[in-house]
């Protein structure tokens, strides 16, 4: 569908970061699911950081590889719960942002408008 721009996946990319940041507080994630949680932050905060936005300084990751690697991220976190046994928060958790993580990259543009 393409109606999230550049500049505003990059906004939602932050608020992801800040979400796997706070998730163990904000869900009472433990363990593991913790750990991940933190991880992911740090993880997506560098993709973040390394990914060539549009207008932006040049990085070493193209936009249009950001995208693979979101959907690839988003499928694997909606199956995690199972992988893991996971149940409760955590599975919730995990199941629901990676879902959100699949519809920003399916509502994303990853391509240069068309002039």
């Amino acid at each position: 569908m393409n109606i999230l721009s550049p500049r505003i996946h990059r906004f939602l990319d932050v608020a992801t970061v800040l979400l796997f940041a706070l998730a163990p507080t904000l869900f009472s994630l433990a363990g593991t699911a913790a750990v991940l949680s933190y991880g992911l932050a740090v993880v997506h905060l560098g993709v973040t950081l390394a990914t060539e936005f549009p207008g932006g300084p040049a990085r070493p990751l193209p936009l249009p590889a950001h995208g693979v690697l979101e959907v690839v991220v988003g499928v694997g976190l909606v199956a995690l719960p199972w992988v893991l046994g996971w149940t409760g928060a955590a599975r919730t958790f995990y199941i629901a942002v990676g879902a959100i993580i699949m519809l920003v990259w399916a509502l994303s543009r990853y391509r240069p408008a068309p002039s």
